[in-house]
């Protein structure tokens, strides 16, 4: 396979420290928390930065997430593998995204973070938030169903929309299987064009800490540092949810499934780095992509299951939603039933399907999830506008290791995982012979 013949067997050197980019993006993500904090008016001129990055990746994704779809699944032997793997996907996806709500729900009960604080929700400024109500008013399960659909082949590449492309990829790759022989050629080159755009991948991934700088000195610079303490509480409970949630469940189901998800993250650390510094899981899709095969998912499983969980599957979005309902209802004054929460969690768990893992995201799903349910007053977003960028971080990196956790207890389950390269990878020893490229700006 040419994926095998781009992966070169050299005698490994011992980089140099800086020569990784997860310490050089950790080191942007310092520098530019110090600048934005000493010079917030300079910090927060460098948000075209931070921006420009993310959409250089989001360039790529569309290409990175065809051609790892249509290949894996033209080179299928049997078709019906790729329903198979959709509906152990889907059975994941909701299982595990329902019962992040559940926490959320839980936590939100015990801890109250939002209680004494006695708000009028009439007092509130909801010019600030208009924009994502408006955004949240076209969220139905019709439209969002109805916009998987793309107008034209084409522009399920211009449209950025992860689905659209997913879809036309899945139709593509089964046409040629189902075509066989004639659409060889056909494969062959859209491999070798897989080496070209993963290099393009590599090229991209240098610019990270630059883009990490930009993003994190607008961060401070316009939110400052202090902000955190005017809503510490619902911050730092957040946080331990979330935290709690990968090492106890996502450790859990890991555990289950014969590999350890501290190793795995660790296994990712240079992405999980990106996706805190951007406050976006989509820009490290594409290297996510590529470590997942390295791991010994079968590339059919990753094309897959990756893009599909960046909808389906976030898991830190789920628990900020219920979560941040509560904390609105408890600041408002709102005492809802068990049967009005029970009515949130089922509204949340439908519009929290489809939401993108970019940033603004989780606040325009919570403002459809508010706006469908009456009893808790929409206008209360506004108390966490403030702070909503600092849980951005946090809900993207939870999504990106849920997304990291499910292809490979799918790909288990499929019977299509490499144990010996999953070891190996998450041991700091990646089997050169695997046939994803490797990498050079992952190391």
């Amino acid at each position: 396979m040419i994926a095998q013949d781009y992966a070169v067997a050299e005698a490994p050197r011992r980089a140099r420290i800086w020569s990784h980019l997860y310490v050089q993006v950790l080191f942007a993500i310092a520098l530019g928390a110090i600048i934005g904090h000493f010079w917030p008016s300079f910090g927060e001129s460098l948000k075209p930065i931070g921006d420009a990055f993310i959409k250089l990746v989001k360039m790529i994704i569309a290409p990175v997430i065809f051609l790892t779809v249509v290949t894996g699944i033209a080179g299928m032997r049997e078709l019906g593998s790729v329903g198979r793997v959709a509906g152990k996907a889907f059975f994941y996806f909701i299982t595990v995204s329902t019962f992040a709500l559940i926490v959320g729900l839980i936590v939100a009960n015990v801890v109250q973070p939002g209680a004494g604080m006695n708000i009028d929700p009439s007092t509130l400024k909801v010019g600030s938030i208009a924009e994502y109500t408006a955004k949240a008013h076209d969220t139905t399960v019709t439209g969002f169903l109805l916009g998987i659909i793309p107008d034209t082949l084409i522009s399920a590449f211009t449209q950025g929309n992860i689905l659209q492309v997913l879809m036309v990829a899945i139709l593509f790759g089964i046409s040629m299987a189902l075509v066989g022989e004639p659409a060889r050629p056909l494969l062959n080159s859209l491999e070798r064009i897989s080496v070209v755009v993963f290099r393009m991948v590599g090229i991209l991934m240098r610019a990270a800490p630059i883009g990490a700088f930009g993003a994190i000195a607008f961060t401070i610079g316009k939110y400052g540092v202090g902000s955190l303490v005017n809503l510490g509480a619902l911050v730092a409970t957040f946080y331990l949810t979330s935290i709690l949630f990968v090492v106890v469940v996502l450790g859990t189901i890991a555990r289950a499934n014969g590999f350890s998800v501290l190793k795995l993250i660790r296994y990712l650390k240079a992405e999980l780095l990106l996706v805190l510094g951007t406050s976006s899981s989509e820009a490290a899709l594409p290297n996510l992509l590529v470590k997942m095969e390295k791991a010994g998912c079968e590339k059919s499983v990753v094309g897959l299951v990756v893009p599909t969980g960046y909808s389906f599957n976030l898991d830190g979005t789920n628990i900020y939603m219920t979560l941040a309902a509560l904390f609105i209802a408890q600041a408002c004054g709102v005492d809802l039933s068990l049967g009005q929460q029970l009515a949130l969690l089922l509204v949340a768990m439908l519009s929290s399907k489809g939401a993108a893992g970019v940033t603004g995201a989780g606040f325009i799903t919570l403002a459809a999830t508010l706006s469908i349910v009456p009893d808790v007053p929409v206008a209360g977003m506004a108390l966490i506008l403030g702070v909503d960028r600092f849980m951005s971080e946090c809900r993207s990196l939870t999504n990106f290791i849920g997304n990291a956790v499910a292809t490979v207890v799918v790909a288990r389950w499929e019977g299509a995982l490499d144990k010996d390269a999953l070891d190996a990878a998450l041991s700091g020893k990646p089997m050169l012979s695997t046939a994803a490229p490797v990498q050079p700006a992952i190391a």
